[in-house]
């Protein structure tokens, strides 16, 4: 892996993106992470909504932890101005040297709306707004912007991930797709892969579990656009989706075979695998999940 676009943070090759702890209390969180940290994992990915704050929680991932890579994926370019967005991440940055990346990304339309903003051109609006974060005014230390990058699913915006910023980060995504994702970004440019994991014995079981994880994100114009772009078909993308399609997007069964799933990212140019927990109890932090597929930490280096 190429560390040149992130300037020399060391992300590990087996992340996990946070989305079972967004419902649990603040010292929950913290202890999660810790364990996190204690088990290997790399990175830890976690999202922005209305109802979650980008830098706020970054900053209690990073104080909670003393080496792990903390990550937005993504901060929402429509929730504050450029300058904010920059010197939010400088911030961080500076408190927490060599273990903040600056995820970004244009968001969903449905979101966007509630607060108050217009979802028009996308990709120019993230062009133009990282134009305005690398000009934006800042009267702290000096602090470099922390790595940028950015949530890509289409060619033009995963083509501007490798251009302006040190990579791309694709959601709800297939290792086809993946595969295509590096082919446009070329060898230099990072790549983090979502991958998401059911621990479970049989496909019955896992679609029991996983199936709650495809009806939310198909309901998404955003992924199932995409979707559609790269080969499935209406009837595939049907919510909860077909067996293929269950297949191609979630890893599931027990270590080894997820392991092979993983293994499949790499192989088709992945730097990181995120691995996206989806748990049979939504209300807890997935902590037994959390310990159990920690080998593939080992198996990742």
């Amino acid at each position: 892996m190429s560390l040149s676009r992130l300037h020399g943070i060391d992300p590990g090759r087996i992340g996990l993106f946070a989305g079972p702890l967004n419902a649990q209390p603040a010292g929950i969180q913290r202890d999660f992470v810790r364990e996190m940290e204690r088990l290997g994992y790399g990175t830890l990915w976690y999202g922005e909504s209305l109802a979650q704050e980008a830098f706020g929680r970054g900053s209690i991932y990073l104080a909670a932890t003393e080496r792990l890579v903390v990550a937005s994926g993504i901060a929402s370019i429509w929730a504050r101005d450029p300058a904010a967005m920059a010197n939010g991440g400088r911030t961080l940055a500076d408190a927490w040297p060599g273990r903040f990346i600056l995820g970004i990304g244009v968001s969903h339309a449905p979101t966007v709306k509630l607060r108050g903003h217009d979802y028009e051109r996308p990709y120019s609006a993230m062009r133009e707004y990282l134009e305005a974060m690398s000009s934006a005014p800042w009267r702290g230390p000096d602090a470099e912007m922390p790595p940028i990058v950015l949530a890509a699913l289409g060619p033009k915006m995963v083509a501007l991930s490798g251009e302006r910023a040190a990579g791309a980060y694709p959601y709800f995504s297939t290792t086809e797709h993946i595969r295509e994702v590096r082919s446009i970004l070329g060898p230099e440019p990072f790549l983090a892969a979502d991958m998401p994991v059911v621990l479970a014995e049989d496909l019955a079981a896992a679609r029991a579990i996983g199936n709650r994880h495809l009806v939310f994100y198909l309901g998404s114009a955003n992924y199932r656009n995409n979707l559609l772009r790269i080969g499935w078909s209406e009837s595939d993308l049907e919510s909860p989706g077909s067996d293929a399609f269950f297949e191609a997007m979630v890893a599931w069964g027990d270590l080894d075979r997820i392991g092979r799933r993983v293994g499949e990212r790499f192989e088709a140019g992945a730097d990181q695998v995120v691995l996206n927990i989806v748990a049979a109890d939504a209300s807890r932090a997935p902590l037994d999940e959390l310990r159990r597929l920690a080998p593939l930490n080992d198996k990742g280096r």
